[in-house]
């Protein structure tokens, strides 16, 4: 007996092997436990998602002048922008997203998500991971591991390809990347070896390539397999560093890499060229439409979970990103709403066409709004210009479509000035309890630290509200 609970020595067999993944007895006993639970609910209240697609607007998105537009509101709160009606009754959002419109019936918006942290670097941690930044000024290292590394840990996926994988391309000439300073994209506490993959090429360029998976003319694949023997005796003579995490990334990296060199189907996942070209022109075929068509193809080959960053796109050094403390109405209408736009409905009519969309969700998010007045400015925030809006965190908009999310409908709202939620307040930690739930994983597993305290994974609820 194990508690009250009969093991037997298939179950036991069947632990011993979930351990290599990271999972002790205990925790391996409670996934057992929700799985049978599971199996008995009925198959409509089943989580669906077999993957992640996680649409990150790094910058934080204006809420009211995209989702949550205040028609009635003075024209220094509503802004520019004109609402129009989409194709569910009563719900209206930006003039520049008619794509979306269209579409509404397949997305649940959540106008009523808060938090209390005006940085960028920092306020990233909270939708990525669904906890706040551990302490101001910590190391990545000390980050809450992002969703995408918990579902690496638990051991989703299938084949030679990574389990978590994140597009954040390098564009020539841009401004700062801050988003390579943010917190709560990777693995955190839990260790490099659950880092996600990251491909940082623009997948708009004829030159798009992510890494060398060819193996050179001049290599056979003997010299190649010599090749991983060598490494494998190197890495016999290396166990007595095993305490070292570094060293188990690079054994993981390494096993991977030859696997990838040796799975033709794999490689294919990555070459965006063999997309048809209205495919690829449907996204759009810009740095953006390219990474969620490059998302889409990851998945469709087994990832279960790719996170796909809003890219700088050079473009101007005022407002970058969606970090619109100037020209916010202009940026919006030019080169921030139509690109999204494109891109995020494409990838819902192909999810769709390719019956994947039931068994796929999207989230698409930023880290927090912009003030509800236009040139406002607030503590903590870099200021505003007479056309821009600062940082603003105390109420933005979340969109999810896809595996396990009713569509067409809207969760909690806004006050009139889209200032503050007005009902149903959502923190980020309930965004990504629904997340967990749509993948199938119990919010309140636990797992271990580097120092083997177990801890909560999310400590958020599920937003039932918007589940299918």
């Amino acid at each position: 007996m194990f508690g009250k609970q009969f093991v037997r020595r298939r179950d036991c067999l069947r632990a011993g092997a979930v351990s290599l993944l990271g999972l002790d007895l205990p925790n391996w006993l409670q996934l057992r436990q929700l799985s049978n639970a599971r199996a008995n609910e009925s198959a409509a209240s089943r989580p669906r998602a077999k993957a992640c697609i996680f649409l990150f607007m790094w910058g934080g998105p204006a809420h009211q002048d995209t989702w949550d537009m205040k028609p009635n509101a003075p024209k220094e709160y509503r802004g520019d922008f004109q609402q129009i009606d989409t194709n569910v009754p009563g719900l209206q959002i930006c003039e520049h997203l008619p794509l979306l419109s269209q579409r509404a019936d397949q997305l649940a918006v959540i106008r009523s998500m808060t938090h209390d942290d005006v940085d960028h670097t920092q306020a990233t941690h909270y939708p990525l991971t669904g906890k706040p930044t551990p302490r101001r000024g910590a190391p990545l290292a000390e980050d809450w591991p992002s969703i995408g590394a918990v579902v690496s840990r638990l051991g989703r996926g299938r084949g030679p390809l990574p389990p978590f994988v994140s597009m954040m391309p390098v564009v020539p000439k841009g401004a700062p990347r801050f988003v390579e300073e943010s917190h709560g994209q990777g693995a955190g506490w839990l260790g490099p070896v659950y880092d996600p993959m990251r491909i940082d090429a623009d997948g708009s360029l004829p030159t798009y390539k992510v890494g060398d998976f060819d193996l050179h003319t001049d290599v056979p694949e003997s010299r190649s397999n010599k090749r991983r023997e060598l490494l494998g005796s190197i890495d016999q003579q290396l166990r007595h560093l095993e305490t070292d995490v570094r060293i188990e990334a690079s054994r993981s990296h390494y096993d991977r890499a030859f696997s990838l060199l040796s799975s033709r189907g794999a490689v294919e996942a990555f070459d965006l060229s063999r997309e048809p070209a209205a495919v690829r022109e449907r996204y759009g075929m810009n740095v953006h439409g390219q990474s969620v068509l490059q998302a889409r193809r990851l998945v469709e080959a087994g990832v279960p979970f790719v996170t796909v960053f809003w890219p700088n796109d050079g473009i101007t050094n005022v407002s970058v990103y969606w970090d619109t403390h100037n020209r916010n109405f202009i940026d919006l209408k030019t080169r921030l709403c139509p690109v999204t736009d494109q891109a995020f409905s494409a990838l819902l009519d192909d999810l769709r066409d390719r019956g994947m969309l039931d068994e796929t969700l999207i989230v698409w998010t930023g880290e927090m709004g912009r003030t509800p007045r236009v040139g406002q400015g607030v503590v903590g925030g870099a200021g505003a210009g007479a056309d821009g809006r600062d940082h603003w965190p105390s109420c933005f908009t979340s969109v999810l479509a896809g595996g396990g999310i009713k569509g067409g409908v809207v969760y909690g709202s806004s006050d009139r000035f889209a200032a503050y939620p007005a009902t149903n307040p959502t923190a980020p930690q309930d965004l990504a309890a629904t997340i967990y739930h749509c993948l199938g994983v119990d919010h309140e597993l636990k797992i271990k630290d580097s120092l083997g305290r177990p801890m909560t994974i999310c400590e958020g609820t599920p937003l039932h509200g918007i589940l299918a």
